[in-house]
């Protein structure tokens, strides 16, 4: 049984890095509400002894994630890629997880920074719709909210919250900002199969986000799974928050069809959702095999100040 979350979102008691492996969290660099040390000190506190922070289509988190570990603690690098999947009606998001990866590989430098200004530009374009719709929100509020963050909708939503138009982020992604409403603009992401083959060219660990959550389940067929893996596709996120019994049972049964890595992540983005550190996990088999295939950067492990 899940322990209850402590107020500052933890799962569980404590200070000293634990046994839990966490693989996909948000800091302030893209989504989230903390800041690198805040996101590592709370997993920490939360029993995490390993941790991937995947903000959104950047690796600027990495290196103060690394100064704030504690001993003994590893941090997992990694980035949660914006991508799409051509389906008959319309492209269809779908994220994913790079672990390992060099983040100085000049085709990813390159790509990240078009998703940036395409982050920058459809949220702009978002709030000048909802401004010409006399919503009191404005560009300069967004842009001091996601302070020098990759700007994403969940900055609208914290500015629509401040607004007092609703009671929630989360709200927000149903009304103001959501797909089929006024306000949506979409951005051009990575297409999906680029995408894998990128991740896996820089050495680096590709794995399908929440490939049950949202809308990924209609693209995303154990076939068309199965058709990544020859690109380099080497895992899917199994136990997410999003995914009930009967998905991560199917998820399962994929990945051994396919000799894929099985992951188990929290997706925790402080309190823009109601999410808690390492109440999905990921078993320290699949840790190591997702390390084995990683090539481009290396985890890293917190020591003590004055150590060896």
């Amino acid at each position: 049984m899940s322990a209850a979350p402590a107020p500052d979102g933890s799962s569980r008691p404590g200070t000293a890095p634990g046994s839990l492996i966490d693989l996909h969290t948000h800091s302030s660099a893209s989504d989230g509400t903390d800041s690198p040390a805040e996101l590592v000190a709370k997993a920490a506190a939360a029993g995490i002894g390993t941790l991937a922070v995947t903000d959104h289509d950047t690796t600027v988190s990495w290196a103060a994630a690394a100064a704030a570990l504690p001993d003994g603690m590893t941090l997992i690098p990694g980035t949660e890629f914006s991508t799409v999947v051509a389906a008959p009606e319309r492209l269809v998001s779908v994220h994913l997880l790079g672990y390992l990866f060099d983040p100085l590989d000049p085709t990813i430098v390159a790509e990240h920074q078009r998703l940036v200004a395409e982050r920058l530009n459809r949220g702009l374009a978002m709030v000048d719709r909802m401004v010409a719709d006399k919503v009191p929100i404005s560009r300069q509020q967004v842009l001091d909210i996601a302070a020098g963050a990759p700007v994403g909708r969940p900055h609208l939503g914290m500015a629509l919250v401040q607004a007092g138009l609703v009671g929630s982020v989360t709200e927000a992604f149903t009304s103001y900002l959501a797909f089929r409403g006024p306000y949506y603009v979409a951005k051009a992401d990575t297409d999906l199969p680029a995408a894998v083959e990128m991740i896996a060219a820089a050495g680096g660990v590709p794995v399908l986000a929440h490939p049950r959550g949202r809308g990924e389940v209609r693209v995303l067929s154990s076939d068309y799974i199965g058709s990544l893996v020859d690109r380099g596709l080497a895992g899917l996120e199994i136990d997410h928050p999003d995914h009930d019994a009967a998905a991560r049972a199917e998820l399962a049964e994929i990945a051994d069809r396919f000799a894929l890595i099985g992951t188990g992540s929290s997706d925790y983005h402080g309190h823009n959702k109601t999410l808690r550190l390492a109440q999905e996990h990921t078993a320290p088999e699949a840790l190591a095999q997702l390390v084995s295939r990683g090539s481009g950067s290396l985890p890293v492990v917190g020591a003590s100040v004055g150590s060896s």
